[in-house]
This record gives structure tokens, C-alpha cells and sequence, in this order.
């Protein structure tokens, strides 16, 4: 299934993508079940479950160490699970990786890239490999490659190698594509670039699965997502549906570290929480919309303390705020 330069030079061909789903039209892309593995004692992955819908982009977000590369590789076909089932567009992508090959694209890391090979030479190579590409010329200016095509690989900056990888990943016109971090390390001009190809592909019908611990990318991009961690999805659901009802209020502020909130939550109305979210950056949840006399009822709390906030803003639960609230704000 990887896209990779060792693979066979034949052209690969794939039957038309309306024809796919056709037959599986309520089928998801990616189904996952009960998947464990391990290596040596450690349980990377412990009986996960997972399904991207056909046709949408799936974020699947977690903690470092939280088994989502595990779990991704598994579905490529890189690595072969202890126990439990996997379906990429209805096929096992270890049985089946010969034919799946043709149909998933997935962004090659440093370690696919070949170091000593000019850029548009990788492009125009995997493009070799199929029936019907992509216009090689169009994704180069469209993703401003162009502006590298004779720099080898190993020359190139972090975000131009992103920018390759994720067109060698979707050059193949896939069914459906494993996107990680496709937007890491890119200005905003590239990033814009990135979000609005992403968005392309999913209005055309491909399925997207995006790995990332962007959460503005999260935001932007995923119609689904799913949250991971040790070893098992621990949330998921639309935006919408993890961040809670529209009219929920999440206010945040900045201030001297360390603060005694006891006096101020009782003044914050029924079922508001306050606490400090990180040193210094403090954030106040309640069920209920914003209005006047909560941020009155902040600022007059701050002023009898002799406290200066700075930064105050009030907006919805964002996914950051779920992320956190579920994976803790430790390091890992």
C-alpha cells in the first residue's frame, strides 16, 4: 500500500472511484476492531476501535505514546497486529496490499523520501506509477514545489519535505489517503495551500485521515474525530458533538500564576468551573452562554484582589479544551 520507491515499476491502476462505494456506499473507509498489539511487555494498542466514514476527513488526535502512530501504521499495512481486524476499503491491508497499493495514498516520512533525488524527480517517478496522476505540473505550483524542483530531498527544509510528501501521497488520485502532520513546519501561505487541497480531495470523494496535534487543523479540516489514548479511542464524534452545545461559554485570562479561585467560582453562576489550565492562563467553563455579567463578575472578583488579567477572552469549549480535559496536561 505505501507509495514507496521500492516498489514495482508496473502502473498501477485502480477502477474508477464512483464505482468503489457504489457497492459499500454506507461502509466506512477504515474499519477497525478490537485491535491489540504489543511490543515485547508493552501494550501499545489494547482493543481499539475505530471507523473513518467514506468521503469525510477523520482526525485521529492523542498524546505522544498514546498508540495512534501504532494503530495508523496497522491500517497501512506496516505493521501486522497481534490480534483483531482491520478493513481498508473493505479489504485486510496485509492480504490485500498488493491491490490496496493502488488506491491509498500515504505521506512518505524522511525515511521514504530518497535523500539524493531531486524533488519533482520523486514526483514524477511515483506519478509513473499509475494509471491515471494527478497533473504533475499543477500540484507542483499548486503546493509551490516548484520553487525547490531541483533541491534533492536532503537539502530541503522541514516544510518543504511536508509539502512532497503529502503530493507523492495524493499524486495517484487515492480512494483514501493517511495524512500526518501535513501542515507541521509550513508558513501560513503553505498551510493555507495544504487545508485548502485537504478540502479538495474530500469534496471529490476521497476519505482523508489526518494524524495531527495541530487542533486548529482539527478544527478546520475534520468532519469526524477521534481522540487516543493508552492504547485505545477515548472519545470521538464531531466537532460539535465533543465541544459541547454552541451556546456553552469557555472564558479564558491571563494573570500572576498560582491563584486562589475558591472566592471566585461561587460568583460564576450554577455549574461554572475555574481553574488554571497551565501556569499563568486561567479558564472559566459554564453550560450557558456568555453575557455582561459574568465577565463583570470576573473583572469585579480580579479588581477586590488587586489582580491585573490581561488577555480575556470568551469563546465556546474548544477542541484544545476536550483534548485536554480527557488526555491531562502533563508531559509525556
Amino acid at each position: 500500500m505505501l507509495n514507496s520507491f521500492r516498489a514495482t515499476k508496473a502502473v498501477l491502476t485502480s477502477p474508477p472511484r464512483h464505482l468503489d462505494f457504489v457497492l459499500v456506499a454506507d461502509s466506512p473507509a477504515l474499519e477497525v476492531r478490537d485491535l491489540v498489539k504489543s511490543y515485547g511487555g508493552y501494550l501499545a494498542v489494547v482493543g481499539l476501535d475505530l471507523d473513518a466514514p467514506a468521503g469525510r476527513v477523520t482526525a485521529v488526535l492523542g498524546p505522544n505514546g498514546a498508540g495512534k502512530t501504532t494503530t495508523i501504521e496497522s491500517c497501512e499495512g506496516l505493521r501486522r497486529p497481534d490480534s483483531g481486524t482491520i478493513r481498508v476499503l473493505g479489504l485486510d491491508p496485509s492480504r490485500d496490499r498488493a491491490e490496496l497499493r493502488a488506491r491509498v495514498g500515504v505521506m512518505l516520512q524522511d525515511g521514504g523520501l530518497p535523500n539524493g533525488t531531486r524533488a519533482t524527480a520523486v514526483l514524477g517517478h511515483v506519478a509513473r506509477m499509475y494509471a491515471a496522476p494527478r497533473d504533475v505540473r499543477e500540484l507542483t505550483e499548486r503546493l509551490g514545489i516548484g520553487a525547490f524542483a531541483r533541491t534533492t530531498v536532503r537539502r530541503l527544509s522541514g516544510g518543504q519535505r511536508q509539502r512532497l510528501a503529502l503530493a507523492t501521497a495524493v499524486v495517484g488520485r487515492p480512494d483514501l489517503v493517511f495524512l500526518d502532520e501535513p501542515s507541521a513546519g509550513l508558513d501560513p501561505q503553505a498551510r493555507i495551500a495544504v487545508w485548502d487541497l485537504v478540502r479538495e480531495l474530500r469534496d471529490e470523494g476521497v476519505s482523508v485521515v489526518l494524524t495531527t496535534h495541530d487542533m486548529t487543523e482539527a478544527t478546520e479540516l475534520a468532519d469526524h474525530i477521534l481522540i487516543v489514548d493508552h492504547g485505545t479511542v477515548i472519545a470521538s464524534g464531531t466537532l460539535a458533538e465533543l465541544c459541547g452545545d454552541a451556546g456553552s461559554t469557555a472564558l479564558t485570562f491571563r494573570a500572576p500564576g498560582g491563584l486562589d479561585l475558591a472566592g471566585l467560582r461561587p460568583a460564576l453562576g450554577h455549574g461554572a468551573t475555574a481553574g488554571e489550565r497551565e501556569p499563568g492562563r486561567y479558564l472559566v467553563t459554564r453550560p450557558t452562554p456568555a453575557d455582561p455579567a459574568l465577565i463583570a463578575s470576573v473583572a469585579t472578583w480580579a479588581a477586590e484582589h488587586g489582580i491585573l488579567l490581561t488577555d480575556l477572552r470568551s469563546t465556546g469549549t474548544t477542541l484544545e479544551d476536550v483534548f485536554l480535559d480527557l488526555t491531562g496536561r502533563s508531559l509525556r
